[in-house]
């Protein structure tokens, strides 16, 4: 009977920055510098990425339902966004919370929320 295996390793890329500053203690306190500084600046670009998606998923929700409803009552208007924002607000705080009163008022918030930004936009009704 045949037999395959397969081996490998996994390694992390190193990059090394050597910066002499004549004395050894401060060559030490730079090169620490700097590698904290990576890591602290890779940490704030995955959270700020992690933000973005949120958001996106947010819109995304909305919209989906927003142009859903424009598609079942055949027309565009703003009661389409009252609709839609209702209905984003009340997932959104579904799945962030489990109270009863919280999730009606987040509906209400989102309907009013996306309600004023197509009148703000300056749709004619």
């Amino acid at each position: 009977m045949p037999v395959s295996s397969i081996s490998g390793s996994v390694s992390s890329p190193q990059v090394d920055v050597v910066i002499d500053m004549g004395n050894p203690y401060l060559n030490l306190t730079v090169d620490g510098f700097l590698k904290i500084g990576t890591v602290a600046a890779t940490r704030a670009l995955a959270e700020d990425t992690y933000h973005i998606v949120r958001k996106g998923t947010i819109a995304g929700v909305y919209l989906g339902v927003e142009y859903g409803v424009e598609r079942i009552r055949g027309t565009r208007d703003w009661k389409n966004a009252v609709f839609g924002g209702a209905v984003t607000g009340a997932l959104v705080s579904a799945a962030t919370n489990s109270k009863a009163d919280k999730i009606a008022v987040d509906a209400i918030t989102g309907a009013a929320i996306a309600t004023a930004a197509e009148f703000i936009n300056g749709w004619n009704y």
